[in-house]
């Protein structure tokens, strides 16, 4: 049974890493140089605080399942995940900036 979890787990931790990078390169590229410490702080604690709040419900919708005897849980916990990706996918098409991010003529090294 819990075989079948292992390729959307997969899927998902890939899924993960990507989206972690991109929002940091968008946040960092789209501040001043000097903001940029405030922009990656914001960035990681809100996926942080994101992920700490989507366990807590996904593991609750999940365990409901559980209450009455079966597996159903895990489905609805997926259903759950898949609209939230699918809302945070829309929400990001409005916030994201247009445009092509400012160069900063190489690396930083501080």
């Amino acid at each position: 049974m819990y075989a079948g979890l292992l390729p959307g787990f997969v899927i998902a931790t890939l899924g993960i890493g990507a989206v972690l990078v991109t929002a940091m390169t968008t946040a960092l590229a789209m501040v001043e140089p000097a903001e940029s410490g405030l922009a990656s702080g914001v960035v990681n604690t809100f996926h942080e605080v994101g992920g700490s709040i989507g366990v807590a419900v996904v593991s609750t919708v999940a365990a409901s399942g559980f209450e009455h005897g079966s597996a159903a849980g895990f489905r609805d916990a997926f259903t759950v995940c898949a609209v939230a990706a699918g809302a945070g996918a829309v929400v990001a098409l409005g916030l994201v900036p247009r445009g092509k991010p400012r160069s900063t003529g190489g690396p930083h090294v501080h």
